[in-house]
């Protein structure tokens, strides 16, 4: 009894250690990178673009209805908005009461947000090919990434209706891209439960609740 109790109250206050410390830090199981928020080498705003200007988010990631990667999108499709849009309002009206101020024809003005963008398609600020540039592509930081042993589809998810919000959260607020939910087995098996023909509560929402029933079965995602 005098070495099981020195070892039982040992092990007890281990434990409690334990509980304290997982309470009171931001420690989390490997894999999960819940928050994670990489800058990127473009200062890409979701909040301006699927926000306030409510660009659909397959106009970008159209690779998410036809393939099981949603794909980041190629910069040319960038080009198509900004070979004209090329700097804030305010700025590109300062330039036109002056240049009828000044009797002359406005600057082309490019904002230093979108130069990265210009630099790596090798494009001047005139809006033309620059040959002494080389086009270098966006390298940008993924965010989200399952390990290799999960499939996901995501044109299986987009053509059943479920919003790009349920697993990105609220996109359309967010300056720079984070992860917003832990990406976890157990969050994709609650949701896949929650939205089946008996689920009575659809948690992510989805945007049409599917009308039959939605896999729980191992080899669904791990295959």
């Amino acid at each position: 009894m005098r070495l099981i109790g020195p070892l039982a109250v040992g092990s007890f206050t281990l434990v409690l250690g334990g509980v304290t410390l997982f309470g009171e830090t931001n420690l989390r199981l490997p894999g999960n990178n819940q928050g994670y928020e990489p800058v990127q080498p473009i200062a890409y705003s979701h909040r301006l673009h699927a926000g306030e200007l409510k660009i659909d988010c397959l106009y970008c990631h159209f690779g998410a209805q036809t393939s099981r990667h949603a794909g980041v999108p190629p910069a040319q499709v960038c080009m198509n908005c900004h070979a004209t849009v090329t700097a804030a309002f305010d700025t590109l009206l300062a330039e036109r009461q002056l240049a009828v101020k000044e009797n002359r024809d406005p600057r082309r003005i490019v904002s230093d947000k979108l130069k990265p963008l210009y630099d790596a398609l090798a494009i001047g600020d005139d809006g033309k090919r620059d040959p002494t540039k080389t086009p270098t592509g966006v390298c940008w930081t993924r965010v989200h990434n399952l390990p290799d042993f999960v499939y996901f589809d995501h044109s299986v998810h987009v053509a059943r209706g479920v919003a790009c919000q349920s697993c990105h959260g609220p996109i359309q607020a967010m300056e720079r891209v984070r992860q917003e939910n832990d990406l976890s087995m157990g969050w994709c098996v609650n949701c896949h439960r929650a939205n089946g023909v008996t689920g009575s509560v659809a948690l992510p929402p989805v945007a049409t609740p599917p009308a039959d029933h939605v896999s729980t079965d191992c080899a669904a995602c791990h295959y």
